[in-house]
């Protein structure tokens, strides 16, 4: 089965956590950026995209399920997506999450 795929920030690595630095990462690594803010009860039921994603979060924490696993994802987490993998994504707690949406330039 496949593996969740996720990176954590490193400030050794790429300074401190801002959206900035963030987003110039993900922009490094070949995607497009958007930055989202979910208040607290959001949640996107089982869906998949045409193209492979990364969503990053910036603060909050976001309950992510893919190839049947979960996992909280907390500020500096970025996960990937694979195109046409099937996932759920919950705001988690009573905080809202705001992350930036990275979708692969092809």
């Amino acid at each position: 089965m496949p593996q969740l795929k996720v990176t954590q920030w490193d400030p050794k690595q790429d300074g401190p956590l801002s959206e900035q630095a963030m987003q110039n990462k993900l922009i490094a690594l070949g995607y497009s950026v958007n930055r989202y803010t979910y208040p607290p009860g959001t949640c996107f039921p089982n869906h998949d995209h045409t193209v492979a994603k990364i969503d990053a979060v910036l603060s909050g924490r976001f309950k992510m399920t893919m190839y049947g696993k979960s996992l909280v994802l907390e500020a500096g987490d970025l996960l990937e997506i694979p195109c046409g993998v099937v996932h759920s994504a919950e705001v988690f707690g009573d905080q809202p999450v705001m992350s930036l949406d990275a979708i692969k330039i092809k």
